[in-house]
């Protein structure tokens, strides 16, 4: 795991809406700590430093520190409250974990050696990736920041599915099985792209002298009529 993300907060004993908004307007945010079997505690937190812990992608799925005082709270983020228009931060919750706490979080695949790969390096196939990120079930001090998944040695027509993914310890898929397990990434052959022959320009003349064959034929048509109608008079 990378640095955690430590934010500061003071408590807080003003609660109600109208508090709330008292609180905004001083540049602060409203927020909660909660869980573990330890009493709900109601907090301040800078509205620039959760704003700047909040533009990292780690915010959202690692473990935070939140310091109150001299005591360290470590934390998940349960949710992000946002004016819908403007997008400002209005409330976060936080609940606390410990080692023994086990958490759902969504990790992103980071795919490794696509350039060297054999499938595409020597047999000209071309990568294709079906899944971008995995929800997993781990312990709250070992979730990892990515899951590597490693293209190299991928053949045309090869695949790494989630049944071959080696999950960091103490980490699974839960409901992982033969029948619910996916694609994650595969290498295919290139699409053929199909063009449509532009017409020979010797077809399109050969139109051109046919419409004017059978003007012909019908001028001497014409011609031949006319000379019956004389020989009659």
């Amino acid at each position: 795991m990378s640095e955690q993300i430590m934010i500061n907060a003071v408590s807080r004993s003003e609660l109600g809406s109208n508090r709330a908004r008292n609180i905004r307007s001083n540049s602060m945010v409203p927020a909660v700590i909660y869980g573990n079997e330890k009493e709900l505690l109601n907090l301040n937190i800078p509205l620039n430093e959760l704003t700047k812990a909040s533009q990292n992608d780690l915010f959202f799925t690692q473990v935070l520190i939140i310091k109150v005082g001299d005591n360290d709270e470590k934390v998940v983020l349960k949710e992000l409250q946002r004016e819908p228009m403007k997008g400002k931060l209005l409330h976060a919750d936080f609940m606390r974990v410990s080692r023994k706490t086990m958490l759902k979080v969504t990790i992103p695949f980071n795919f490794l050696n696509e350039e060297d790969c054999v499938g595409v390096k020597t047999e000209g196939g071309v990568v294709t990736k079906t899944m971008r990120d995995i929800e997993i079930l781990c312990s709250a001090e070992n979730i990892p920041e990515i899951i590597e998944v490693d293209i190299a040695e991928l053949n045309l027509g090869d695949s790494i599915r989630l049944t071959d993914l080696s999950l960091p310890e103490g980490s699974e898929i839960t409901g992982l099985t033969e029948e619910t397990d996916q694609m994650i990434v595969s290498v295919n052959a290139p699409k053929a792209v199909v063009e449509e022959e532009p017409l020979e320009d010797e077809v399109l003349e050969g139109d051109e002298d046919g419409d004017e064959v059978t003007d012909g034929a019908s001028d001497e048509g014409s011609e031949e009529s006319e000379e019956k109608e004389e020989a009659t008079e």
